[in-house]
C-alpha cells in the first residue's frame, strides 16, 4: 500500500478507485508555497495574540505592586495563578472545536459546522455554570494546594470569588476560538484577545489607580473584559452564521448522543491537560523545596520556555486547522504540504530561539533578575534551556496535526509515557545520583523528549496505515 501522502500523479484508473472511496486527490502534489503561504497567514495573528498575554501580566503586576501592601500582589498573583491553571484544563473546549470543525469544512459540511458551535457553547455555558456552582470548594482546593502565607490566601480568596463569575465567558470564548480557527480563521484571535486585554488594562488602571481599589478591582476588570470578548465574540459569529449556509439542528444541543464526538474527543484532551498540569505542578514543587533562590531561577528559565512557545504555538495552531480540513477532504497531497510547511516554520523558529539563547540567554536572565545570587543560579542551567526547543518542537508541532486529525487519544497516551519516564528519572536523578536541580530540569527534559518521541512514533505509523482509516476509527464510530 502506498503511503497516503506520498501518492504519485494518479492516473485514470486510481482516480475512479479512490473517487469510489471518497478520497480526493489533487491532479500533482500540492505545491509547498501555496501551503507555506496558508501557514503564516494563520500562524501570525495567533503569535501576536499570545504575545499579548504576558503585556497583561505585566500590567496587573505593576498595579497591584504599587499598592501600599504586599499581601495584594502575593494574592493577586496566587489567584492568577490558580485561574490559569484551572482554565488551560478546559482548553479542551478550544483544540477539540478546532480539530471536529476544520474536518467538518473539509466535508463541505456546512451543517455540521453550525452544529459543532452551538454544541460546543452548550458545553462551555454548562462547564462555566458548574465552577460558580463548586466555586468555594475548587478555591479552597487550589489554594491549599498553592499553599501562601494566610495573609496572601485571604486577598486570593476574595479575588477569587469575583473571577469565577466570568468562567462562562471564558469558557464560551475558548469554543468561538476554535470554531473560527477550524475554519481558517485566525484573525478572529487576534481581534479577541486585543480587545480583551486591552479593556482588561484599561480597566485596571481605573478601578486601581483612579477609583483606589485593591486586588478587587483587578479581579473585576478581568471579568467584565472577559465578558467584553464574549460580546464581540458572538457578534463575528452572527456575521459568519450569515456567510455561512447549512441548517442549524436544534433538536441536537439537547440530545446527549449528539455529543458523542465532542466527549470522545475532548475527554481525551482533558485527561492528557491533566497530564500536562501535574507535571509542571510536579516540577514547581519540587523546586520550591530546594529553596528560594532555586525556586525563583526556576521560574526565570520557565521564560525561555514560554517565549518559544509564543511562535511555536502558532504554527502547531496553524497546523491543526489545515491538517484537519485535508481530512476532511481525504486529500493526503493537501495534509502533506500542510505538515511540511508548518514544520518548516517551526524548526526556523526552533534554530533561531537557540541562537537567540545562546547568545543572549545571560542578558535576558539580567533583564527578568538583578539578585545576584538568582542569576548566577540560572545561568548554570541555562544550556540546557538552548537545548529544550530542540526536543519540545516535535510535540508541539505534532499536537497541532493530531488536534486536527482528532486523534486525542494518541496524545494523551504521549503524556502519560512521558509521566512514566519523568517521575522515575526525577527520582533516579536527584536521589541515588544527588543531582539536585540539575537532576529536575534533566527529568523534565526527558519528559519532553518522551512526548515528542511518542507522538513521532504515532504519526510516521499513521503514514504507512492511512490517516483516513484512523479517523475513522476515532472520530466516527
Amino acid at each position: 500500500m502506498r503511503h497516503p501522502d506520498r501518492h504519485a500523479t494518479p492516473t485514470r484508473h486510481n482516480v475512479k478507485a479512490n473517487a469510489e472511496q471518497g478520497i480526493r486527490v489533487s491532479a500533482a502534489p500540492a505545491p509547498a508555497y501555496p501551503a507555506t503561504q496558508r501557514v503564516w497567514a494563520l500562524a501570525w495573528p495567533i503569535i501576536l495574540s499570545n504575545i499579548t498575554v504576558p503585556l497583561l501580566g505585566l500590567v496587573d503586576t505593576a498595579v497591584v505592586g504599587h499598592l501600599p501592601e504586599s499581601r495584594y500582589l502575593a494574592g493577586v498573583t496566587l489567584g492568577a495563578m490558580l485561574f490559569s491553571f484551572l482554565y488551560w484544563g478546559f482548553g479542551f473546549l478550544r483544540m477539540g472545536t478546532t480539530g471536529l470543525t476544520s474536518q467538518a469544512q473539509g466535508r463541505d459540511d456546512a451543517t455540521a459546522v453550525r452544529n459543532l458551535l452551538g454544541q460546543a457553547l452548550v458545553m462551555a455555558l454548562v462547564i462555566g455554570g458548574l465552577l460558580i456552582v463548586f466555586s468555594r470548594p475548587l478555591t479552597a482546593l487550589g489554594l491549599w494546594l498553592l499553599d501562601g502565607s494566610a495573609e496572601a490566601t485571604a486577598v486570593a480568596r476574595d479575588y477569587a470569588v469575583i473571577r469565577f463569575l466570568s468562567a462562562p465567558a471564558v469558557l464560551a470564548n475558548y469554543a468561538i476560538l476554535g470554531w473560527f480557527l477550524g475554519q481558517q480563521n485566525s484573525r478572529v484571535t487576534l481581534a479577541i484577545l486585543v480587545l480583551t486585554n486591552s479593556v482588561n488594562i484599561v480597566l485596571d488602571l481605573l478601578f486601581v489607580v483612579g477609583l483606589g481599589m485593591a486586588s478587587d478591582g483587578v479581579a473585576w476588570a478581568t471579568v467584565i473584559a472577559d465578558y467584553t470578548a464574549l460580546t464581540l465574540g458572538l457578534w463575528l459569529v452572527r456575521r459568519q452564521l450569515a456567510e455561512l449556509g447549512g441548517v442549524f439542528r436544534r433538536e441536537r444541543l439537547w440530545r446527549l448522543a449528539a455529543y458523542r464526538e465532542l466527549f470522545q474527543v475532548n475527554s481525551q484532551l482533558f485527561l492528557r491537560t491533566l497530564g500536562l498540569l501535574f507535571a509542571l505542578a510536579f516540577f514547581t514543587a519540587q523546586g520550591a523545596s530546594q529553596g528560594d533562590v532555586v525556586v525563583a531561577a526556576n521560574a526565570v528559565l520557565l521564560q525561555f520556555i514560554m517565549l518559544t512557545s509564543y511562535s511555536l504555538d502558532g504554527f502547531a495552531q496553524a497546523a491543526e486547522a489545515l491538517t484537519g480540513r485535508a481530512i476532511g477532504r481525504r486529500d493526503w497531497n493537501e495534509f502533506s504540504a500542510a505538515v511540511g510547511a508548518a514544520a518548516r516554520f517551526s524548526l526556523l523558529t526552533t534554530v533561531a530561539a537557540m541562537l537567540c539563547f545562546t547568545l543572549g540567554g545571560t542578558a535576558l536572565i539580567a533583564l527578568l533578575t538583578d539578585l545576584p545570587a538568582v542569576r548566577e543560579t540560572a545561568a548554570d542551567y541555562l544550556p540546557w534551556m538552548i537545548l529544550m526547543p530542540a526536543l519540545a518542537v516535535w510535540s508541539y508541532l505534532l499536537d497541532g496535526v493530531f488536534i486536527g486529525a482528532t486523534a486525542t487519544r494518541e496524545m494523551r497516551n504521549s503524556v502519560f509515557a512521558g509521566l512514566i519516564v519523568y517521575l522515575p528519572g526525577w527520582w533516579l536523578l536527584t536521589g541515588p545520583l544527588g543531582l539536585g536541580n540539575l537532576g529536575l530540569w534533566l527529568a523534565f527534559l526527558l519528559f519532553t523528549l518522551v512526548r515528542s518521541v511518542t507522538l513521532g512514533g504515532y504519526y510516521l505509523h499513521y503514514r504507512r496505515t492511512r490517516w483516513s482509516d484512523r479517523v475513522e476509527a476515532i472520530g466516527h464510530k
